[in-house]
């Protein structure tokens, strides 16, 4: 499973609630980017698709490798902003489903303005418009808590 979104979706804190209820392991996948790319982000500057392309292969590695082991799979907490990141991202990964986070963008922006680390808010503008909104996926809205945002996400999952 991936769970994706712009910056400030809850993506990695609903991704583990997740991960934990089902029982798979998490990643996620900012731990995954080079250290340049990191303060790149971090001082507002977007990465481009020669730079996300090692780190999506990477991605798309441990996906593979997790859905090999008996029993397993994963979940993955990643912008994959883009269809092209999709469908590298799910590229010989069998039965993956994408979980799109979404909410008001002022909501969104307030988190990223809250919050101490991470990408901070002048990402934003550049992420939602570079945003695909994903066929397929179970979407939901994270003006809720984000409990009630999994365990929406788990009753289809489910159903």
């Amino acid at each position: 499973m991936v769970v994706m979104g712009v910056s400030g979706t809850g993506k990695t804190v609903v991704g583990r609630m997740l991960a934990a209820n089902i029982g798979l392991p998490f990643l996620d996948a900012d731990d995954f980017h080079n250290p340049v790319h990191l303060e790149q982000m971090q001082q507002g500057e977007p990465l481009d698709d020669r730079d996300r392309a090692p780190w999506l292969d990477r991605l798309n590695h441990e996906l593979r490798r997790e859905a090999a082991l008996p029993f397993q799979g994963a979940v993955l907490a990643c912008s994959a902003l883009k269809e092209e990141y999709r469908r590298r991202l799910a590229e010989g990964v069998p039965d993956v489903r994408f979980v799109h986070l979404t909410g008001p963008p002022e909501l969104i922006r307030q988190r990223l303005h809250d919050r101490a680390e991470g990408i901070g808010p002048e990402l934003l503008e550049s992420q939602m418009a570079t945003l695909e909104p994903p066929l397929g996926a179970i979407t939901e809205d994270v003006s809720d808590p984000p409990e009630a945002v999994m365990h929406r996400v788990l009753d289809q999952l489910w159903a």
